[in-house]
């Protein structure tokens, strides 16, 4: 399985041995809890359900405070399932850290991107504007939808102006550059989803881990 939860701190820059200029993304990662195991038997599947970040008590329900309970952790803000079908084990209260992850691997990392708000059909799907000159009517118009007196609609599915952003996106094998045990720092090559404080979900890549 090899996931983790974590919050993106921001970027900057390292300096590699060959004297290489990394730019690179900080997230704070773990520590997280194991707080339920699922099963083929129980669950009709393998998964495993992690806990982040710790919650005030008084501000969780009581049947969330029994499920806590069981696994003998503190109540947790954040809880994510990630699914287990390479046989790992796991055990519940189990806690599990950026230790547990190997420089140098890729990654596939979820987070969701930042919001834009409401947006023209120009920025939100990269149409192209018309005529700019004096007197035209059709500078940054989403343009004709082809929907006269018949079919005397418009087509669902049609791109046009509304909201943009604030999705659900996953960056796939991204490099883990470097590890700080000490802080529960990683420390990834390039970008990743969402703004500081955004929660992201980090696992091993599912393809490409051979390549450098």
């Amino acid at each position: 399985m090899k996931a983790i939860l974590g919050k993106k701190v921001g970027m900057t820059q390292i300096f590699a041995e060959s004297g290489e200029v990394i730019p690179v993304t900080v997230i704070q990662a773990g520590p997280e809890v194991v707080t339920q195991i699922k099963t083929v038997e129980t669950d009709g599947y393998n998964a495993v359900q992690v806990g982040y970040e710790d919650q005030k008590a008084h501000r969780v329900n009581k049947p969330m405070a029994g499920h806590f309970a069981k696994s003998e952790t503190a109540p947790k803000k954040y809880l994510a399932e990630f699914r287990n079908d390479e046989g790992e084990t796991y055990e519940l209260g189990q806690e599990i850290t950026v230790a547990d992850f190997e420089e140098g691997k890729k990654l596939d990392i979820t987070g969701v991107s930042k919001g834009k708000g409401t947006q023209g059909n120009i920025k939100r799907h990269g149409h192209s504007r018309g005529p700019m000159s004096h007197g035209s009517k059709h500078k940054r118009l989403a343009g004709g939808l082809a929907a006269a007196t018949y079919p005397s609609r418009v087509f669902p599915g049609n791109d046009g102006p509304g909201r943009m952003g604030r999705d659900t996106v996953t960056v796939q094998n991204v490099k883990l550059v470097k590890i700080d045990t000490d802080r529960n720092l990683m420390l990834v090559k390039g970008a990743v989803p969402g703004g500081r404080g955004g929660l992201l979900k980090i696992r091993y890549a599912v393809k490409g881990q051979d390549d450098k």
